[in-house]
């Protein structure tokens, strides 16, 4: 059995842990809160995040980073996107550099357009493995049948993860686009973000299904722009993440659009949600970098202004129904 490490105390971690610890792994988990840290070591709980999953008894969780880097062969890093760099650097002195770096994180770095997998190969002169799909942590917790991808740059070592999370539950599928796979999962939250304010406004299936259909070509457009295979945005990472952020409660990023839609700030909405909202994040980064990549993206453009210009929702559909006349394929 092996020993993975878990840089990240949220609900996929916790969800991801347990499988693991299950199939009989030695699993430890990194979490810089004290209280959860003591939760899962003294109740077998995570309370602030997974509160009605009861935790493997094998599973240890530290707030002291070396103790949970130690020999590991595995080394998961899920946090919020916008902290990976920052994990990157507190995690470089204990590293081992015989472990395969998982990334389950979905985002991309402000500022750079740099995926995930970017900023770990700079770091860090380890394998990367991105596993990545579409797996809300409480139905992955709940053992729901659910399937991911992983990917990597050497395929061998997609395969190693492949076998290590593979369950009855949980089914792992390879790809070797490693870029494609990581932009879907990141531009996809853009989409459900504005998904949830079509809810929030009122709008009903019609809606729902133009946004979801157009945001896929965005995807695609993006993607593709930035070196990524067509066919991998019509996989688990690209349609099948995006089906299941923009019609699930389970989203964090529908969750915060509602509520934008139905009149809160987008401060108010991150603050009643109470997580990281990737979408958001993803959206300026994607707003400020499309003139230099050359791809046209109306439903991030509009998200941008009603989230960072005051925009009223209800005007900004109206505006993006009103535009010149297009064929659907180009």
């Amino acid at each position: 059995m092996s020993k993975i490490a878990f840089l990240g105390g949220g609900s996929f971690a916790t969800a991801l842990s347990n499988l693991l610890a299950k199939k009989g792994h030695c699993v430890c988990i990194w979490a810089r809160d004290e209280k959860v840290v003591n939760d899962i070591n003294e109740n077998k709980r995570n309370s602030k995040y997974m509160k009605n999953l009861k935790l493997n008894s094998s599973i240890y969780a530290s707030c002291n980073m070396k103790e949970v880097l130690d020999n590991a062969d595995y080394v998961v890093f899920a946090t919020a996107s916008h902290v990976v760099r920052q994990i990157c650097e507190k995690a470089k002195p204990y590293m081992n550099d015989k472990s395969i770096i998982i990334n389950v994180a979905k985002g991309i770095e402000e500022g750079t357009l740099k995926l995930m997998s970017d900023i770990l190969e700079e770091e860090f002169s380890n394998p990367v493995v991105v596993l990545s799909g579409p797996s809300h942590a409480e139905e992955v917790a709940e053992e729901t049948p659910t399937t991911v991808v992983a990917s990597s740059k050497n395929i061998k070592y997609a395969e190693k993860v492949q076998e290590l999370f593979m369950t009855s539950y949980f089914r792992v599928y390879t790809n070797d686009d490693l870029l494609g796979v990581e932009i879907g999962g990141a531009v996809k939250n853009i989409i459900a973000l504005a998904a949830g304010i079509t809810d929030g406004i009122g709008y009903g299936d019609n809606a729902k299904a133009a946004l979801m259909t157009r945001g896929m070509s965005e995807i695609i457009r993006v993607g593709e722009k930035l070196g990524g295979k067509k066919e991998t945005f019509f996989g688990l990472t690209g349609m099948g993440d995006l089906i299941v952020t923009c019609t699930s409660m389970h989203s964090r990023n529908r969750r915060a659009g509602i509520l934008i839609g139905k009149g809160k700030t987008m401060d108010e909405a991150i603050k009643e949600v109470g997580m990281v909202v990737e979408g958001i994040k993803a959206c300026k980064s994607f707003y400020l970098f499309k003139e230099d990549l050359g791809v046209s993206m109306p439903i991030t453009d509009m998200l941008y202004k009603v989230l960072f210009e005051n925009k009223d929702p209800k005007q900004g559909v109206h505006e993006l129904m009103q535009r010149d006349k297009k064929k659907e394929c180009y």
